[in-house]
């Protein structure tokens, strides 16, 4: 079998070095949303990988679901990422930043002045979980809160949002931005029926219900240029207490169908590794998609080195993701390409601030020649 995952792939102009992409991770190592010395550490670690995608960046204070997860909405943290970005270029590697806006994803605890998460509209995400403040002022997992729906205007507001954070984004030395249209999140809750039931222009239709996405993808394009803009979807997921709704395979062929009409520099497929709740239409989506996008394909969820070379051969993508084995293993493409065993990951360090905040995160250890 070729070695396709280890071979040079040009994305939108950009020469990555191998088609291996390390995936968005959320870490929360920042007391002051800032990214740091260590964090610039933690993703110049893991440099030799083709493309780097940052953990989500939240565009606004409002847009925040999580404790100490370090956000692009000030200049203080455009330096801050500045860091990162000089980092990861003096090792040669490539790095884009994820733009996030987790809408119904939050908790009062975590907002400016105890206020509610805003969404398409006012159902709360119950069978799932966010990184706040519980009652007792402790960090920890506790229920998101009820959401408020967002006006007609502040809509558009959320959309100028992601724009400042992208302009910032390239001040701060990114080489491009992934918008996180992913996993439950903002965007998700404005295209779901089961969550949508605006009577305005976002809510309704397919087209309605698509349009704050793409209105954003297009405000971004024109800020920065559409070489420069990227987006994650998750067609059929169910993460995050996001359920079937009506309509659904409609709406994720319009969207492929939409995003085969803009020259973006990729779009970041991300597939659960199990299916049991899916439509069958999950599968089929992953052909239709190539047929309709001509551009560059990321594919994420529970890859190894053979299903990645595997998907390359098969052609439908173009760049394979890995997220957890790169926790453990900041060398993920060197054991890959010469068949050195992976470090297994502590899964009790993953997230967290507390005592030492590089054990589990920047300790983990090149592999050893012996």
């Amino acid at each position: 079998m070729m070695n396709k995952l280890f071979t040079p792939h040009n994305l939108a102009d950009i020469q990555l070095k191998n088609r291996v992409v390390m995936a968005p991770m959320t870490r929360t190592r920042t007391l002051n949303d800032v990214a740091d010395e260590l964090v610039a550490l933690y993703y110049s670690q893991r440099a030799s990988a083709g493309l780097i995608i940052t953990e989500g960046l939240p565009v606004s204070e409002e847009g925040r679901g999580y404790l100490y997860t370090p956000g692009l909405y000030n200049e203080a943290q455009m330096h801050g990422w500045r860091k990162v970005t000089d980092a990861v270029h003096a090792k040669g590697g490539r790095i884009f930043a994820q733009l996030w806006h987790v809408g119904r994803m939050s908790h009062v605890s975590v907002l400016p002045e105890n206020q509610a998460p805003v969404s398409s509209g006012t159902i709360p995400a119950t069978n799932t979980t966010v990184f706040a403040y519980s009652d007792s002022g402790e960090p920890s997992a506790v229920t998101p809160s009820i959401p408020r729906a967002l006006e007609t205007e502040e809509v558009k507001r959320v959309t100028k949002d992601f724009v400042k954070s992208a302009r910032l984004a390239i001040e701060a030395g990114f080489d491009g931005v992934e918008i996180m249209a992913a996993n439950g999140f903002i965007f998700d809750q404005f295209l779901s029926t089961e969550l949508n039931n605006r009577t305005d222009e976002y809510g309704g239709s397919v087209k309605n219900r698509q349009r704050f996405l793409f209105e954003t993808i297009d405000a971004i394009s024109q800020e920065i240029g559409n070489d420069k803009v990227a987006v994650r979807l998750s067609p059929f997921g169910r993460i995050y207490d996001l359920a079937a709704y009506e309509g659904e395979a409609d709406t994720w062929k319009n969207i492929a169908l939409a995003l085969g009409q803009r020259e973006l520099a990729y779009v970041h497929l991300y597939y659960q590794p199990t299916y049991e709740t899916a439509p069958i239409e999950a599968e089929s989506f992953k052909t239709l998609f190539r047929k309709v996008f001509q551009g560059t394909i990321i594919a994420a969820g529970g890859f190894n080195r053979q299903s990645a070379e595997a998907a390359l051969e098969k052609g439908d993508v173009d760049l394979i993701a890995f997220g957890v084995p790169y926790i453990a293993n900041p060398d993920l493409v060197e054991r890959m390409q010469n068949n050195w065993p992976l470090a297994e990951s502590d899964r009790t360090t993953y997230y967290g601030v507390s005592g030492s905040p590089e054990k589990g995160y920047t300790d983990y250890p090149n592999y050893e020649v012996k």
